[in-house]
């Protein structure tokens, strides 16, 4: 009897640690940190980098060439739709004054209508060309002249030939009509003619509107303005070069030749903010392309 009632007093005193052992083993368990996720769980940094891009805002500023203003006003209005937080603004300055907006930081974006000089990469900047644009010679649309030599066009400007009677037109003086120094429109057609600092003009003017107004309202007038910006325009003719028309197509191919392209200026050593970065890409991708097209440029791409 002693015997048996020993034996239960063990069996009772074993059951009983057994019993003490399971309670802190759970007690241990339900108070482990909750940073002892299993090894399976992924990381927090996969669910952040699937997080949508912030949306673009902000205001980015372009300054410069009058050619290039139905360019950039498409292109702007497009960027502006699908991302209705920013603000492009278009200072139409002339090429100079776009360059030397960005080379001082007054714009992000300068405009140009011609190729940087050496001197101004040289100073830090950058150019990219968005698309080609051709230089057309315009008359008055009652001048029945039709079509010049390139020989021809740069003795007009140098005052070497002065009567229209002597390209087989209606005799009277020729007057010619340029843009301002300083203006893309400008040096792209001097390099292409050969009439740098030697052109003898009648009026001198800051915008291709204003040369564009001034040929169809003076009967002998001849000047040049960008091919996007004379389209469709009444009281005024383009006249062909060579027997070459100022067309999209001649452009591309080269077989005309009076010819400049359309430049997106920045500065080579500083980064540009996300709005503008994204609107210089969109300028220079293939979904811009036709928006350049309906501007009456030729795109790049």
């Amino acid at each position: 009897m002693k015997k048996f009632m020993s034996v239960l007093a063990s069996s009772l005193m074993i059951l009983g640690l057994a019993a003490c052992g399971s309670s802190t083993s759970s007690e241990s368990a339900s108070s482990a940190p909750a940073s002892s996720a299993p090894a399976s769980s992924a990381p927090a940094s996969s669910a952040a980098s699937e997080a949508p891009a912030a949306e673009l805002s902000g205001t980015v500023s372009t300054n410069g060439s009058t050619s290039m203003e139905k360019v950039i006003g498409v292109l702007s209005e497009q960027f502006m739709m699908d991302h209705p937080d920013v603000a492009i603004t278009y200072d139409a300055t002339g090429s100079g004054t776009g360059i030397e907006a960005a080379k001082n930081g007054t714009a992000e974006i300068g405009l140009s209508s011609r190729g940087l000089k050496e001197s101004e990469v040289a100073e830090g900047l950058e150019g990219t060309t968005v698309a080609l644009d051709g230089i057309a010679v315009i008359v008055n649309g009652e001048n029945g002249v039709e079509d010049l030599t390139l020989g021809q066009i740069s003795q007009i400007f140098k005052g070497e030939i002065t009567d229209w009677s002597e390209l087989g037109g209606t005799a009277g003086p020729i007057a010619c009509i340029g843009r301002e120094a300083g203006s893309g429109t400008r040096d792209g057609f001097e390099t292409i003619t050969g009439t740098e600092d030697a052109c003898k003009l009648s009026q001198e003017l800051t915008s291709t509107g204003a040369v564009i107004e001034a040929v169809k309202n003076s009967a002998g007038a001849i000047g040049y303005a960008s091919l996007s910006s004379v389209e469709g325009k009444e009281g005024i003719k383009t006249i062909t070069v060579e027997g070459v028309a100022c067309t999209e197509e001649t452009v591309l191919d080269g077989t005309y030749q009076i010819q400049r392209p359309f430049v997106l200026v920045t500065k080579a050593d500083a980064a540009l903010s996300p709005a503008a970065q994204a609107f210089f890409d969109f300028a220079l991708s293939a979904d811009a392309a036709d928006l350049i097209r309906s501007a009456g440029a030729v795109p790049m791409v």
